[in-house]
């Protein structure tokens, strides 16, 4: 399968400034927030567990006791929800979950996309550390090992010594743990 790239609205150029253009689509998310109804922001992480146990009944039950409450008047409270607004929640519920899918599966796709943008840029960070490696052995480009070493330090790696430089430092050690300490 092939990776598609979609287009934004806003066309990031040399001119645009990528956080510029990420903090558009920040303001716009934002104001898709406001525009949603029954939108509740969870106070706590554990919040979507504690309301998991009565969000999980059957919308089948749902309908039944609104039926229940229409029908009885020893069911109606004073604090409760009439049929029509519980009718309403069900409605509002069933209309934005396949909208929420569509939201987390964009933030997969802009995860993914993140990835592949930090992708692209690691392998040519890591083609050019590769080349300036070898162009540093090289007398005529031997001013790029500053570069190199600049590059190994940033990345975390050490070089590996050679059997000579293994050996000497074997031997240090041993002299050391040898010496008397005062």
């Amino acid at each position: 399968m092939k990776t598609q790239e979609i287009v934004a609205s806003i066309e990031v150029t040399p001119s645009t400034n990528h956080t510029e253009a990420a903090q558009v689509r920040l303001q716009e998310l934002r104001q898709m927030r406001a525009q949603i109804p029954h939108m509740v922001i969870p106070e706590s992480p554990r919040d979507r567990v504690r309301l998991n146990n009565a969000a999980s009944v059957p919308p089948e039950f749902v309908e039944l006791t609104t039926v229940a409450v229409a029908n009885e008047l020893s069911l109606v409270r004073g604090d409760g929800a009439t049929p029509a607004e519980v009718r309403d929640l069900m409605g509002y519920a069933e209309a934005y979950s396949p909208y929420a899918d569509e939201l987390e599966a964009f933030a997969q796709f802009v995860r993914h996309s993140v990835t592949a943008a930090r992708h692209q840029a690691g392998v040519e960070a890591l083609t050019t550390y590769a080349l300036a490696q070898r162009l540093a052995k090289r007398p005529r480009t031997a001013h790029l090992a500053p570069y190199v070493a600049d590059m190994r330090r940033a990345l975390g790696r050490v070089r590996k010594l050679t059997a000579e430089q293994r050996k000497l430092r074997a031997e240090k050690k041993a002299a050391k743990a040898t010496e008397p300490t005062p």
